[in-house]
C-alpha cells in the first residue's frame, strides 16, 4: 500500500469519528444548556452520517430535541439546503463540461 493512500485512509478515519463525536441525541444536550444555531449547523451537515448510525443505534437521532428553537432550526435547514443544494449545483455544473 502506497503511504499517499495509508494517509488517505488515517484521515478518512479521523473525520468520521469526528463526525461521529457529535451527532445528535448523544446526551450533552439537556433542557438546562439546549443545542443553538452552530449545532444545528453542524447536525444538518452531518445528517446523512446520524441517519446510517440511527439504524444501528436508537439514541442516535438525526435532530437534537433539546435545542433553542427558532435558532437552532434555522441552522440545521440552512446546512440541509446548502449542503444538498451545493452537491446538485456541482453535478449540473460538472455534468454540463462533461457534455462540452
Amino acid at each position: 500500500m502506497k503511504r499517499s493512500t495509508f494517509v488517505l485512509f488515517i484521515l478518512i478515519g479521523l473525520i468520521v469519528v469526528t463526525m461521529v463525536a457529535c451527532v445528535p441525541g448523544g446526551g450533552e444536550f439537556h433542557k438546562d444548556d439546549p443545542a443553538g444555531l452552530l449545532f444545528g449547523i453542524w447536525h444538518g451537515w452531518i445528517a446523512p452520517i446520524s441517519l446510517i448510525i440511527s439504524f444501528f443505534n436508537s439514541s442516535v437521532r438525526i435532530y437534537e430535541v433539546n435545542n433553542t428553537g427558532f435558532w437552532y432550526d434555522f441552522g440545521f435547514y440552512v446546512a440541509i439546503i446548502s449542503g444538498f443544494g451545493g452537491v446538485s449545483l456541482t453535478r449540473k455544473k460538472w455534468k454540463s463540461n462533461k457534455e462540452s
